[in-house]
């Protein structure tokens, strides 16, 4: 009966070693010998994993493919249309464009036109190449004395702390040389979010950073002063994020750096903690008053809400809210559950939260179905990455996209999914001063201006083809579903689209029947 491997690998490395050590010209291998016999010692006493007890040294390799890995089947096995969340050909054409470089692609299309994933967009025999070369949104009702013209396409909220300093720099320098916003995310506004003067949407979630008192209370005094900076030009309420809706989170206070604390309002060295729902409100008709509040403090600025959408009967209490009061946000974003860069618990990235595309949707619809989106202006953000998918979200009801990790691609980002452990190995989305002293600033905001320019530009030529002078006039019938490889039809005979006021006049025909019922202003509880 042979030696088990137990006892073999020690075994066999005892032997060399002792060979090595009475060999004089095999003395050399003990540089190698001894550690290795060490290790495989290590591994056959030690009493956590039995694979080591009982494997010694090999069981070492599973962990080194383990580790490889991700790095090996993204650049060997994935084809060009695998890999997740960003196939490699998404990823490609955000570099190119990126870079300046070629963003054509010969042959046709690799995408299977019969499969259920595909979807197009209908276009025109008479194409009017008489619409503008690009658009702006004007964001803020008849209550917002400083409206704000938007870009179409604009930078999601991604904090400083989260990514680091010199990528915020190289983005809201892009920002400012393209003329889009750049949304600060709910770490506050830092030194590097200034520094370029780049417009700003100031986020401001459930740990009030940048605007609290040392408690951890929203503080109105230090919010107006805030917000009433040149750079602000419009305040997001976050309710819930894509990445983790419902979930709070802890930033602990061994990573709160000097910057950090300077940009959040808390000590060096403080946990910071955003609870998973506000203190300033409790009821939809609060929040909808507090908003109020903060146009005014913020001296007549546009002011709205970000949220993943969940529970409809939520959204239909807001909408009753708005109805009762008879005040509106100015804006409303919605979050995609597909997450984005916010690291977050397998189960809500993965089961909480309703995607991009129908979270869109319900809220387009409680807006349509109640009259208030001719008030409301609806913002988007989900893995828009291209023309296409901005022109798409627009059939569906957005008035403008935001993008995250399209950005983060844009910078330099190559997918590594390494953001939540501070080892970005492109200095992207990391604190650590020697990853980032690889992103040069300059050159990596002369790539994130190119991007929207040239997104943009793709966005304008798909408008224009598909028979439209303004994209305000796409609607769901230009967008096709496949349901499988023999059927295809228009997405609005897919899913509902109320027409105005539907929900005011017969909510009980309608899909949302139900939730209307459960809604009250007074309440975000359901109401049986």
């Amino acid at each position: 009966m042979g030696l088990a491997p137990r006892y073999l690998v020690p075994a066999i490395l005892i032997v060399l070693t002792a060979s090595a050590a009475i060999v004089p010209a095999l003395r050399w291998s003990l540089m190698l010998l001894a550690p290795l016999l060490a290790i495989a010692m290590w591994d056959f006493f030690q009493r956590q994993h039995t694979l080591r007890r009982n494997f010694p040294l090999i069981a070492r390799m599973r962990w080194l493919f383990e580790d490889l890995r991700p790095y090996l089947h993204t650049y060997i096995v994935e084809s060009d249309l695998e890999g997740r969340p960003f196939n490699r050909d998404q990823r490609a054409l955000v570099y190119a464009r990126a870079k300046g470089e070629l963003d054509k692609h010969p042959m046709g299309t690799e995408l299977d036109t019969y499969s259920e994933e595909y979807e197009w967009l209908s276009h025109s025999i008479v194409p009017d190449a008489s619409a503008p070369d690009y658009w702006r949104v004007r964001i803020g009702n008849e209550r917002c004395g400083k409206p704000y013209e938007a870009s179409l396409l604009n930078i999601s909220a991604m904090s400083f702390g989260s990514l680091g300093g010199r990528a915020i720099e190289a983005l809201n320098w892009g920002a400012a040389k393209g003329g889009f916003a750049h949304d600060t995310g709910e770490g506050g506004i830092s030194r590097y979010h200034r520094s370029h003067g780049g417009d700003l949407i100031w986020e401001i979630g459930s740990g009030y950073f940048g605007c609290r008192t040392t408690d951890g209370n929203f503080d109105p005094d230090k919010f107006a002063e805030q917000a009433g900076d040149d750079q602000v030009k419009m305040i997001e309420v976050k309710l819930s994020q894509g990445a983790k809706p419902g979930h709070g989170g802890v930033l602990p206070g061994s990573k709160v750096t000097g910057e950090i604390a300077e940009a959040r309002g808390v000590d060096v060295g403080q946990d910071c903690n955003s609870p998973p729902a506000h203190s300033t409100f409790s009821t939809p008709v609060e929040l909808i008053e507090w908003i109020d509040d903060l146009r005014e403090l913020s001296g007549g600025k546009p002011v709205g809400f970000k949220l993943c959408v969940g529970q409809l009967h939520e959204v239909m209490a807001l909408m009753k809210a708005m109805i009762e009061t008879g005040r509106t946000p100015d804006f409303i974003v919605v979050d995609g559950g597909e997450g984005g860069t916010g690291a977050a618990p397998p189960e809500l990235s993965n089961s909480v939260g309703m995607p991009m595309r129908q979270g869109l949707m319900a809220m387009r619809n409680a807006l349509v179905g109640c009259g208030l989106k001719g008030s409301v202006r609806l913002g988007v953000s989900g893995k828009i990455h291209s023309g296409a998918g901005l022109a798409a979200a627009f059939a569906l009801g957005a008035d403008w996209g935001n993008a995250a990790r399209s950005f983060m691609f844009a910078l330099g980002c190559v997918q590594s999914m390494r953001c939540h452990t501070d080892e970005c190995p492109t200095g992207v989305a990391t604190q650590q001063a020697w990853r980032q002293q690889g992103l040069v600033v300059p050159d990596k905001a002369e790539r994130v201006y190119r991007f929207h320019r040239e997104t943009l530009k793709s966005f304008r030529e798909i408008v224009v083809a598909m028979g439209h002078t303004d994209p305000w006039q796409l609607r769901p019938w230009d967008l096709f579903d496949r349901l499988d490889s023999t059927r295809a039809l228009p997405i609005d005979s897919v899913y509902e689209f109320l027409e105005p006021g539907r929900l005011l006049q017969d909510p009980e025909n309608t899909q949302f029947a139900r939730a209307w019922r459960e809604a009250r202003a007074e309440t975000f509880r359901r109401v049986a």
